[in-house]
């Protein structure tokens, strides 16, 4: 069993919409649990450190504009794969070619605002939460189904 802690945030298009409960909600369906959860506003400093991979691509700036523009709801998800099954829940990063059943695919309605965001790996993950939640923010709880995960 590979239980994972990912950072999961609905961007400001999602928030702006009202989606943030049914996008999460789909997560806990999952079976995943949520371990951090916040409403926030994303800073410039903040946004250039979390998408400095990415500078001097022609879409930096549009993305730090972006995910400043409004507010977003942070998420800590913990499960079992959970940076995988994230990541395949959320769907393709262009809403277009995202497939049906995905979280992009159901409830994306333009490329550029693409809903959500994923860590896309373990580094990135750890890296990402400690950007977005201080330790003492984080729970750790057990749920009645962990016991019946544990039989994998």
């Amino acid at each position: 069993m590979a239980v994972e802690r990912t950072l999961v945030f609905v961007k400001p298009d999602g928030v702006q919409r009202r989606l943030v409960g049914r996008i999460l909600s789909r997560f806990e369906a999952r079976g995943l649990k949520l371990v951090g959860l916040k409403l926030m506003r994303v800073s410039e400093d903040l946004a250039r450190t979390h998408y400095a991979e990415h500078q001097g691509k022609g879409f930096y700036e549009r993305l730090v504009k972006f995910v400043t523009s409004g507010p977003i709801a942070a998420a800590v998800i913990e499960g079992n794969h959970a940076i995988k099954v994230v990541r395949e829940m959320m769907g393709k990063t262009f809403c277009y070619d995202a497939a049906p059943g995905t979280i992009r695919g159901d409830l994306g309605i333009s490329n550029q605002y693409n809903l959500i965001h994923g860590s896309d790996g373990p580094d990135a993950a750890r890296r990402e939460i400690e950007l977005y939640f201080k330790p003492d923010e984080l729970l750790s709880y057990a749920v009645t189904d962990d016991v019946w995960m544990a039989a994998e």
